[in-house]
């Protein structure tokens, strides 16, 4: 099982694991994010994630090969919620099975991170005071400003 899921419906972490358990893996490594009901000090009363999902669901799983390939893990597997979320209901879950525990720890980093960079998944906040946004848009155009290359322009 190395693939990418969007889910509208509660995920089920215990199916998951299931489904990773191999008599191969001596390291098994998730990760949960769940909705918090704070961010950038404003009160979030619930979220909303939006995705394109053609393109999510192929570069998803494209992670999630990379990661197999880039450490040697056995099974992977990243399933991330869309649609209307409550504060304590689980967002997105990881996890990887590997021969060993360094290479499970070191792919469920990579997937996490690499779907948060990569994948078109949007989140927003709707907070206490009627207010809502698109979390961290800002701070997201600014991070990948400061990650382009220079253009290679001739004068």
């Amino acid at each position: 099982m190395n693939q990418f899921e969007l889910s509208a419906e509660c995920l089920t972490p215990e199916n998951y694991r299931e489904q990773l358990r191999d008599p191969t893996c001596g390291g098994f490594s998730t990760f949960e994010g769940w909705v918090r009901n704070r961010n950038e000090g404003r009160e979030v009363l619930e979220l909303e994630y939006q995705a394109y999902e053609p393109l999510a669901l192929k570069e998803g799983s494209r992670i999630v090969a990379e990661a197999v390939l880039r450490y040697g893990a056995s099974k992977a597997f990243c399933i991330h919620r869309v649609g209307d979320l409550a504060i304590g209901e689980l967002a997105v879950w990881v996890g990887v099975g590997a021969p060993h525990r360094d290479a499970a720890f070191a792919a469920c980093r990579f997937i996490i991170d690499e779907v948060k960079h990569r994948v078109p998944i949007w989140k927003k906040e709707h907070y206490s005071d009627g207010n809502s946004g698109w979390g961290n848009c800002e701070a997201c155009v600014e991070q990948a400003a400061n990650h382009r290359a220079p253009s290679s322009r001739r004068a």
